[in-house]
């Protein structure tokens, strides 16, 4: 079974960056088309960015194209989001996943996720 595991969050002034991981573990790793998702508090759950199995395709949420990128690692079984000029709505718990990427549906169970907080 594999499992995604997301670390990297922490608390950081509007206008920061921050760069949240996602690492894969298990012995039935596959590489995936996966997404990083957020929750922010008395919000449902919504798609940030998605990247390819390859990593030549990516795709973003509007509310962060321009701020966000993420990228790949396939060797080290790692997804990042690196998250430029932050802002305080962008505070919420951030979750990796595969997806399909076609139409960007999580197919996995989540994990803890990574509290990110931007304070004003």
């Amino acid at each position: 079974q594999v499992h995604l595991v997301e670390s990297g969050g922490g608390l950081v002034q509007a206008g920061g960056s921050l760069r949240v991981s996602c690492t894969a573990s298990g012995r039935a790793y596959i590489v995936h088309d996966q997404g990083w998702f957020r929750q922010a508090p008395g919000k449902e759950r919504e798609f940030v960015a998605g990247i390819t199995w390859s990593g030549y395709d990516t795709e973003y949420t509007d509310s962060v194209k321009g701020r966000f990128i993420i990228s790949r690692e396939n060797t080290n079984h790692t997804v990042y989001l690196q998250m430029n000029s932050l802002k305080p709505e962008d505070t919420a718990v951030y979750y990796c996943n595969n997806i399909r990427y076609s139409d960007r549906t999580p197919l996995g169970p989540w994990g803890q996720g990574t509290q990110v907080t931007v304070s004003s």
